[in-house]
């Protein structure tokens, strides 16, 4: 997905953010802990509040049950790319809420 790989060059200069896989799909983590994902044609952020809620009210957003089963993990975002305009912030706002947690 062309979204997700330009959010991950955006960080690309950033030693503090590698690249690996959680729950079998890409991400970005910082501290070893993912705060910006990929599930198909949707890009996931991990964001606090009230931002996360901002996220879940743009069109098409749904919490993100990577498993599918309908277990959604709280505090994750799923965005298609028709929200592509929010990503970079999305992703800053979700680098630096995961950092903090570290």
């Amino acid at each position: 997905m062309i979204e997700f790989e330009d959010l991950c060059n955006t960080f690309a200069t950033d030693p503090r953010v590698v690249r690996g896989k959680m729950f079998g799909k890409e991400c970005l983590k910082i501290g070893g802990k993912a705060f910006l994902a990929q599930q198909g044609s949707y890009v996931v952020f991990k964001l606090n509040s009230p931002l996360l809620e901002q996220a879940l009210a743009l069109d098409r957003a749904v919490s993100w049950d990577p498993s599918g089963k309908g277990r959604p993990m709280r505090e994750w975002v799923a965005l298609p790319a028709e929200n592509v305009k929010k990503f970079k912030k999305l992703a800053q706002a979700a680098l630096s809420y995961v950092e903090s947690l570290t």
